[in-house]
């Protein structure tokens, strides 16, 4: 019996990944979390593809995708992402990525040298993405579509707590400021933009635990 093919969509630190995670253990699914393949590129974008100004060579960085392999382990139970073999969870995280990976998302090179991994991964069923245009783009036939969001402040607070608990100096209004103006870039970007899927389940999760938004999600996958 084939499993679930299911697509989470919404705003940065509304959850997505760690809710997605859990989801994915309790339906015995697959978790790809698509927002750390575009940070990995990011990554990778920042220490081989700056200019003279050290700004992001973007040309460049398309000329290079041959040498970027990007995958993910697994690790005591953790699905980790590599760059050419190397442990990048923790890098990816930092916010000199989180300040580029809008601008590297909206690139159309970058969106196509992924979507094709990405959509070959869901072929066969039993997986749960994440990101931004899962719903709309990558995964538009999925079994469940479901779009979170919360409000400014409160993902501002998740956002600085996680930075905080890796070990990441940060600082409240600048993680505020960041997730605006990321949430300006993917809404407006000409390139699969971030917006709800028609068909799509929202899912405001600003007064609601994860345990919560977990089990909301699970009513409307447990009959499938």
């Amino acid at each position: 019996m084939k499993k679930p093919v299911i697509a989470i969509d919404g705003y940065s630190s509304t959850g997505k990944s760690s809710i997605s995670k859990i989801i994915a253990q309790k339906l015995g699914i697959v978790h790809l979390d698509t927002g750390a393949l575009y940070r990995g590129i990011t990554w990778f974008a920042l220490q081989n593809c700056l200019d003279d100004h050290d700004n992001i060579d973007l040309q460049l960085l398309f000329s290079s995708f041959s040498m970027i392999e990007l995958e993910f382990k697994n690790v005591e139970s953790e699905l980790v992402l590599y760059l050419n073999h190397i442990n990048i969870s923790k890098e990816i995280r930092t916010n000199e990525v989180s300040e580029n990976v809008s601008l590297i998302a909206k690139q159309k090179e970058v969106r196509d040298f992924l979507l094709e991994s990405q959509r070959n991964l869901a072929e066969k069923g039993g997986i749960i993405m994440d990101g931004r245009d899962i719903g709309t783009v990558v995964l538009p036939n999925a079994d469940f579509k479901f779009f979170l969001t919360a409000s400014i402040d409160e993902r501002s607070k998740r956002r600085y707590h996680e930075l905080i608990s890796l070990g990441i100096e940060a600082d409240l209004q600048q993680v505020k400021d960041n997730l605006i103006a990321r949430d300006r870039i993917d809404s407006e970007r000409e390139i699969a933009p971030l917006r709800k899927a028609d068909d799509a389940t929202v899912i405001n999760n600003t007064d609601l635990t994860k345990k919560e938004t977990i089990e909301m999600i699970l009513s409307y996958v447990k009959n499938f």
